[in-house]
This record gives C-alpha cells, sequence and structure tokens, in this order.
C-alpha cells in the first residue's frame, strides 16, 4: 500500500508520523510520500515539501502565502498523477487540505480526512466540500463523529492519537530531574508558548506580564518554559531580556511532554496540547491573543461555547479560557489571579487535578493510531478485492 500524506501543522506532523510507524508494523511493504514535518521524514516518508515551517492561523496571515500554497497544490497535483497513491490522507491544516483533497478527486484517489477540520465550532457550511471531496472521514473526538455522521458523511470514531502518544513516550528522566528539584518549596509552573511563529509573538508578551504580575506576590514560583524549536527559545529570552523580566525562566526544547508532567500547572496558548494536559492530569490556563477583527469575525463564526477540545470533551469549563483582545492588561489580571490562587491555595489546585482525573478516566482513551491504520489497511484491502 502506498499513501500520500498532507499534514502542515506540527501536531499533525507527530500524529501522521505515528500513524505511518503501526501502518509500517502492519504492512512491511508499506510506503508513502507527501507534505509534512521532520517527523514524518524520520519514519521514511518522502516529503516534497517541509510544511511545518510555514504553518499559520488566520486570514490576513495567509494572503501573502497564497502564491506558495499553489505551487505546492500544482506540485501535489502532478506527483499524485505520476506517482498514484492508493489514499491520499488529509491531517488537519484544512485551509490548504481542501486544495489536496480536490486534486485527488479529479483524478479518483481515494481521500481519508483523519483529524478532520472542526466544522462542528465554525464553518459548518463547508460541510459540502467534505461530502464533495473525502471518502471517509477518521474522527478523533465522539461528538464530532456525532456531528459528521448525522450529516450524511462516511466516518468512523477512532479516538484521539495524543492519548496514544502520551502513553508511549515515557518522559525523559534526565530532564525530569532538571525541571522537578527535590524537596523544592513553592509551586512549578509550565509555560507553553505555542509551536507556531505567529502564536509566539501574539501571546509570549502576555505571559511574561503574567510571570512579573505572579512573581511579585509568589517569589518561589519554579518556572519552565516548553519551547517548539531552538529559533523559539532564542526568541523567547530575547523578549525576557526586552521586558525586563528578572524571574527565573528555565527553558527546553522539544520537551513539551516532560514540562506537563513536571509542572502543577501551565499556562498554554490554545490548542491540541490541551488533551496532553488532560491526559497527564495537569491544570491548565488557556491564552488565546487575537485582534478586534479576528474576534469580531469569530464570535460571527464560531458556534460552540468553548474553544478548548478538553474543555468541549468535557462540555464544561475545567481549564479556565482566556481570549485576548487589544489591550490586554484585565486579562493578564486575570490568568495571574488564577495562577496565584493555585500557586498558593494546595486545595483549590487539588480540586481541579481530581476533576482533570476524573474526565480522564472515561475521555482518554487509547489506541486511536493503531485503529486508525487498520482501518485504512482494510479500506485498501476492500478496494483490491472488488477490482479483481
Amino acid at each position: 500500500m502506498r499513501i500520500f500524506f498532507s499534514a502542515g501543522e506540527p501536531s499533525g506532523d507527530e500524529h501522521a508520523s505515528h500513524l505511518i510507524r503501526v501502518l509500517k508494523q502492519r504492512d512491511p511493504t508499506f510506503q508513502c510520500d507527501g507534505f509534512g514535518g521532520p517527523e514524518m521524514q524520520q519514519q521514511g516518508c518522502e516529503l516534497l515539501h517541509e510544511m511545518t515551517q510555514t504553518a499559520v492561523m488566520g486570514f490576513l496571515q495567509v494572503i501573502p502565502l497564497l502564491a506558495h500554497f499553489r505551487r505546492l497544490v500544482k506540485e501535489a497535483e502532478s506527483h499524485l498523477q505520476q506517482h498514484r497513491p492508493d489514499a491520499v490522507v488529509l491531517v488537519d491544516f484544512p485551509g490548504f487540505n481542501w486544495w489536496i483533497a480536490r486534486a485527488a478527486k479529479k483524478q479518483d484517489i481515494p481521500v481519508y480526512y483523519y483529524l478532520p477540520p472542526q466544522l462542528w465550532a465554525w464553518a459548518p457550511w463547508r460541510i459540502r466540500r467534505v461530502r464533495k471531496w473525502v471518502d471517509h472521514v477518521i474522527c478523533a473526538l465522539p461528538f464530532e463523529y456525532e456531528w459528521y455522521s448525522s450529516r450524511g458523511v462516511d466516518c468512523t470514531w477512532v479516538g484521539h492519537p495524543f492519548f496514544d502518544e502520551v502513553a508511549d513516550h515515557p518522559v525523559n528522566e534526565d530532564a525530569m530531574a532538571r525541571l522537578r528539584i527535590p524537596d523544592e518549596e513553592g509551586p512549578v509552573f509550565g509555560l507553553l508558548p505555542g509551536s507556531r511563529n505567529q502564536e509566539l509573538e501574539r501571546n509570549w508578551p502576555i505571559m511574561l506580564q503574567v510571570i512579573r504580575q505572579v512573581h511579585g506576590t509568589l517569589p518561589n514560583v519554579r518556572w519552565i518554559v516548553g519551547c517548539y524549536r531552538d529559533q523559539h527559545f532564542e526568541r523567547c529570552r530575547e523578549l525576557q531580556q526586552e521586558a525586563g523580566i528578572t524571574a527565573d525562566l528555565h527553558y527546553e526544547t522539544g520537551r513539551t511532554s516532560e514540562v506537563i508532567e513536571a509542572a502543577d500547572a501551565c499556562l498554554m496558548v490554545s490548542g491540541s496540547v490541551s488533551l496532553e494536559l488532560l491526559a497527564r492530569r495537569t491544570p491548565g490556563v488557556v491564552l488565546y491573543q487575537t485582534s478586534r477583527l479576528g474576534s469580531i469575525v469569530g464570535r460571527l463564526l464560531i458556534h460552540c461555547k468553548f474553544i478548548t477540545l478538553t474543555n468541549l470533551i468535557a462540555e464544561r469549563e475545567i481549564m479556565p479560557e482566556v481570549i485576548s483582545v487589544g489591550r490586554p492588561q484585565a486579562d493578564i489580571d486575570r490568568i495571574a489571579g488564577i495562577l496565584g490562587n493555585w500557586g498558593s491555595n494546595s486545595e483549590s489546585l487539588a480540586a481541579v487535578r481530581r476533576e482533570m482525573a476524573e474526565l480522564a478516566s472515561t475521555a482518554a482513551v487509547t489506541g486511536a493510531t493503531t485503529r486508525t491504520a487498520d482501518l485504512l489497511l482494510s479500506k485498501h484491502t476492500e478496494t483490491v478485492q472488488r477490482a479483481a
């Protein structure tokens, strides 16, 4: 079996890489190529282009890259024609992947959407694109399956691969020793400024002001920062110096899991990383900084109460969400108040952790990656048998 993958986000690269590994275990002759990132490449996926460096959010940020993305779509069209795969598997990244789906369907190649776009939250009218260009949706969340299924889309619920990756990823003990010092007094707070350059630039300055405010009342807090790549570490340090933040921040690159595991609580940028906090039972505050225009568009388009996957699963706000628009001081005060309460009131923090553990016991289901691999191989076998 040969699959063309298209993943544009760092998280999509991670999920696809685990799926590739399982597919190779199931089928030693399995081959793959496409768009993705370094983790997919490490699993033997031949990349046409490294996409995770250009992952962006928002309409205005996409505009300068439209010509670049259009060239990539043309490259994909040519590649699919010359090296026809048995299937195309799209992983999140809908703005770009709609075009890949359309290109594949023009050539009558089966299209699977793994971790599909959250149309139930925004732009539900785009379900027409799914019906037209996608053969099968592989859903990560139970309510997501119900939403797609009720709209006539062929779909399967497998669970979320983040829970597999947490279960299969033992934390690095050397890193944990650096992050969690024995007999250390005071709470440990993790900071996750995001995996995209744009996220970091928007949210890290607000996080720094939260640090300044909490440090003023709780100077014994240990702050650990999980950076996605080395350039993010350098930029975070640079912005810390510019802001004049004197609190001692411990930086780690490529150790998000260890930061989450070591922390008593985390302040993070909104994203699927909230599921890893859920799996590791670590309380968190979610920050999402946006422009006034983005806020207006969001209110018009978003059709759900929460933006955080963990809160959506729980159907209540287990993780406080702070959507910051314009002058952020009120949001800084709110976040600092929450972290300050958790840092000074162990019972309050323990109550949140118990709530996280209760939700995780029913929602953090493992086996998604294996179920997805089996589904793809089964569908391929059915296709081969029909052709025979």
